[in-house]
Formats: structure tokens, sequence, C-alpha cells
């Protein structure tokens, strides 16, 4: 949760749209709304869904559906203020009231507008950003004469460039918008993608791969917090699993294409194809994202996506849903002192320390799959092949597990589902003889390779534990930098030091037939899983719990008057105030 909400207040009214005399009008003229809703969303259950579908049908869809927040509390409603500048203030009504029919209906047309393009958009990352898994099918690194040690360190080089960009990407995006940065990147990269065409060894390769990282950085950041312009926290983590589900199909639709353009041996050809279909989809994504819901109608998209009394309803709600999103304008940039006061917030740590650690274990098979395949005796077409059920299976698991964790309104403990199906697949590869049968080997790396991949769940998590618009932008690109720093980057040791943990953990040579049978570093893993599963999940929910106790006492013994005497002269911003609860 973010903000805690009155529990039973009268409703202010707002007449005029621009004056700054909306504060005191809606604290002044109240009326008393006993329809208001509070309980939370109801959590989606796949049994209930699947076997008895009706309980999913409202009982009344002209029922109200809007949610009581601080918006209804004449002591705090003018401190919670979006601010002159906000994009949307003109469609903000604290007094408006809309229905479970309306409301639904609104998710559903940007589901179909927003939601549908910003996948779309995603997948064409991971088009390019994956090409490398296909070409390792084939003799990608014989035609270039280079090594696996050489196509290690081009993947660092990747990730090391992509790391730097995050940040940097994250500022410019926030300054011009993500509507304009985001084609404008996807334009960029497919460009370098196709020149990826004339790759003649090892110094192009790399070349191509650090201008790839630094143009591809802060993206997945960028994506993210455009989508939190229109959703809400209850609603925004399910279309996150969505977002990389699409990454999923993505790979799958990747390995068939991938298979009839290896029938034809164009080895450097393919990622002509890629950058292609990339740079036509970030032409597209110019005219394709609105910056904010009450922004959509352009000179070529003349009446809009939505009706003025939709753009009301969306403004409203994502206000009552979380007021710090009014602190911005969408195109507002940080200065300096919010840089680092977003840097410095420690209570963000925790998360930051799940993103450099929880991917580490299963990185390594998910890298090299393709290229262990290949050592094994497994054929080019048959190898790209082979990728795609464990593809299918971490979408369905990914999406299962992100339906848990609405519906039990938990996180930590959730969050810890990839390790604890990580661990046991470890384990049978660590003990597994060198001599093992080929499909055994396959089994067990397709198998753990399913795991339920719970980033979309802490992305979330972490997006609305920032609090602010500044810190949740900062924080996406921190938490996505400690992730990089441990995923997918080599299971082969390098020249490049200390890139990313992975890189040390295993150090087979190239003429090691089971990339993956390396005991000491299966080992490694098992113990950084064990140690994920036992102290630092745990431990990060215990320390939210904790703060939000401390908070709890403070807040909960003060009157409504001295909380408003607070809000007036704090100068506490975001997760920082004392208003605000973690969630865990």
């Amino acid at each position: 949760m973010s903000v805690v909400p009155p529990k039973r207040e009268k409703s202010p009214s707002v007449t005029d749209d621009d004056s700054i005399d909306k504060k005191s009008a809606a604290i002044e003229t109240q009326s008393v709304d006993d329809d208001l809703v509070d309980a939370e969303p109801a959590r989606f259950r796949l049994y209930d869904y699947l076997f008895r579908h009706h309980l999913y049908k409202p009982k009344d869809l002209d029922a109200t559906a809007t949610r009581r927040s601080v918006y209804d509390d004449p002591h705090l409603a003018a401190h919670y203020w979006p601010k002159p500048e906000y994009e949307n203030i003109h469609r903000f009504d604290p007094k408006l009231r809309w229905t479970v029919r309306e409301e639904r209906n609104l998710v559903r047309k940007i589901d179909w507008k927003v939601m549908l393009w910003a996948a779309i958009s995603f997948s064409a990352l991971n088009l390019d950003r994956g090409n490398l898994s296909q070409a390792n099918t084939d003799n990608f690194l014989p035609d270039l004469k280079m090594t696996t040690d050489d196509y290690n360190l081009g993947n660092s080089v990747f990730r090391l460039a992509f790391l730097c960009a995050e940040l940097p990407s994250q500022l410019v995006s926030k300054r011009l918008g993500p509507d304009r940065w985001i084609p404008m990147q996807m334009c960029a990269w497919s460009v370098v993608t196709m020149c990826q065409f004339w790759l003649t060894g090892r110094s192009t390769f790399l070349l191509t791969r650090a201008l790839l990282g630094f143009i591809q950085g802060g993206f997945i950041p960028d994506l993210i917090l455009y989508l939190s312009y229109f959703y809400t926290k209850y609603e925004l983590p399910f279309r996150l699993a969505l977002f990389w589900i699409s990454s999923n199909i993505c790979s799958i639709f990747a390995s068939f294409l991938a298979v009839g353009v290896l029938r034809m041996r164009g080895v450097l050809g393919k990622a002509g194809w890629r950058g292609l279909i990339t740079l036509c989809i970030g032409i597209m994504t110019f005219f394709r994202m609105p910056p904010s819901p009450t922004q959509s109608k352009t000179w070529f998209r003349k009446k809009g996506w939505f009706t003025e009394r939709e753009e009301y309803i969306a403004t409203s709600r994502i206000l009552r849903d979380d007021p710090t999103k009014g602190d911005m304008h969408n195109r507002e940039a940080l200065t300096v002192k919010r840089l680092w006061q977003a840097v410095c917030d420690y209570d963000m740590w925790p998360l930051y320390i799940i993103g450099l650690m929880f991917g580490i274990p299963n990185s390594p098979p998910g890298s090299y799959l393709t290229l262990s395949l290949r050592h094994l005796g497994f054929s080019t077409i048959n190898t790209n092949l082979l990728t795609i059920p464990s593809s299918v299976g971490n979408m369905v698991s990914m999406a299962a597990i992100t339906m848990i964790s609405e519906n039990f309104h938990e996180r930590s403990f959730i969050s810890m589902a990839e390790d604890l199906w990580t661990l046991p697949f470890l384990i049978a590869l660590r003990t597994l003889p060198s001599n093992a049968n080929p499909w055994i080997f396959y089994s067990l790396s397709s198998l753990l390779l399913m795991y339920p991949y719970t980033h979309p769940i802490q992305v979330g998590w972490c997006s609305r534990n920032a609090g602010a618009v500044a810190s949740r932008t900062v924080s996406a690109s921190v938490y996505n930098m400690r992730l990089l720093l441990s995923l997918r980057t080599s299971t082969v040791q390098t020249t490049l030091p200390n890139v990313s943990i992975s890189v040390h953990v295993r150090r087979p040579t190239n003429k090691d037939k089971y990339i993956f049978v390396d005991r000491r570093g299966n080992a490694i893993l098992i113990a950084i899983c064990t140690f994920n599963i036992v102290v630092l999940y745990p431990g990060t929910k215990a320390y939210y719990i904790w703060r939000n106790r401390q908070r709890d006492k403070i807040w909960n013994s003060m009157t409504s008057e001295e909380k408003s005497q607070y809000l007036a002269t704090t100068t506490d911003v975001g997760n920082r105030r004392l208003d605000f609860r973690f969630a865990h």
C-alpha cells in the first residue's frame, strides 16, 4: 500500500479546473457519500474463473466503483492536491463518482489501446536483444572466427553498456516524456541491429553489442513508468506479467522464424529481418503512445481514444489510488536533489538486494541453453525447437504466480517461489554424472527454465514502495541495474573482470561437452539459492513489517488536525512520509 486512506469522511467538491481555490473548495464543500467503496478490489481466483465463472460477474454493474481515498478527508485533501503543472489536473474531480461498468469498460479500452502496444514494443526489444541465442545454434562463432570467450565478452560488454545507460536514459525519458523517448530508442537500436548483417569479426561484434546495450538501456523502466500513468497499483502487477509473457511469445516466434532462416544458411543475415521489424514497430510507436490519458487527441487522431468522462474517470481513479502521481508533470526533469534523495533511500535497498540476488541461480541455464544443446550433439534446427517448451512453461508459471501474489496480497514469500522451484533442479544438475544421457540434461534444464518468473511482481513491488514519481523513476532504474549485474551474461570465464556475478560462478572451457556439469559452480548456485530462500526474502518482509509498525505508532496517535499540520509543514517526500506504508 502507499498512502493511508481515511476511514469514513465526507467527500470534497471541486468546481473550477484551474483555480487555486480548488483546494479550499474541496475542503469546505462536503457531502455525505455512503456509497464509496472501502474494500480493496476483489482478487483473481483461478479456480473460480475456471469452474465458477459466474462469480466474476459483478452483482450490480451500475453500483459505484469509486474507492475512498485521502481526498474524502477535509483535513487532508489539500495536502495531496496535484501540482498545477500536472498534465491531467484539468480532468481531476474528487467528487466524481463512476460505476463498475464504466471502470471495467475503461480498463478494457486501456488494455487494448495502451497495454497491447506496450507488449509489442517490449517484444521488439527482446527480438533484437536475444538474436544471438538463435545464432549460436548454427556456426555463428566459427564464421566470425570467434571463441566462446569472445562471445561471452560481447555479452558482458552489452550488459556493461546497458547498465551505464539505465539511469541517464530514465532522466532523458522523464524530461522528454516516455512517449517520445521510447520510439526514439527503438528506431535507433533497430538500425544497429540491421548493421549486424555486416559483422566481420570480433571487433565489429563487440562494437555492435556495446551500441545496442547503450541504446536499449533504460527501455524497460521507461515503459513501466509509462504504464503507471494508466493503471492503479492493483492492476499493474498482472499487466507486467503479461508484459514479460509477451517476451516469451516473441522468443517462440523468433525460434520458429530462425528455423526457416537457418535453413537458408543466412547466419549473418538473421539480424536484418529482426532490425527491419523493430524499425517498423518503432516508427508506429510514435503514433501509438499518447503522453497521458487526457492527451490522446492529436492531429492524426482527432477524436482521441477516450471520451471526456472517461478522461475524468481515468485521472480521478489514478490519483485516488496513488496521490503521489500528481507530484510531477510527465515532461518534468528530475532535479539533482530529488535524484540524490531517491538514490539514498535506504528503505528501497532490500528490494535492490533482491534484484541483485534472485536471478543468479537460474541465469546460466537460460543464457547458454542453445549453446549447450549444440555441444551435446543436437542439430541446429532441433536446438531451436527444443527451446520452445521451456518458454511456454515459463509463461504459464509466470502468469500463475502473479495471480497468486495479487490474490493473497503477498509479495515476499510469493516471490520466493522462483528460488524454491530452481533449487531441486540445481541439486539434480549438481549430482548429474558427466556421461549422462543428453535428454536427461535437456529435461532437467528445461524444467528448471520453466520456473515462475517473479520479476513482474518485484518490479510492481518496487514501484509501489517508491512512493513518488521521482523516486519511482530512479528506483526502477537502480533495481533493473542490480538485476542486470547478475542475469544472463555468461557461464564462461571472460577477460573482462567483475562485470557480472554469474560470470564467475561457472568456468568451464571451450572443450567441455557439458557446460553445466560444473560441480563447483552448481554448488555455489545452490548456496545462493538457499540464502535467498532462508534469509533474503523473509528478512525483507520482516524489515517492511517493522517499518510499518514504527509509523503506525506515530501516525495513529495523531489527531486529524495534527496530521494536517504535519502534511502542511513536512519536508518528507514519497515513502519518507509518515502516512506511507510499505507493501510486503
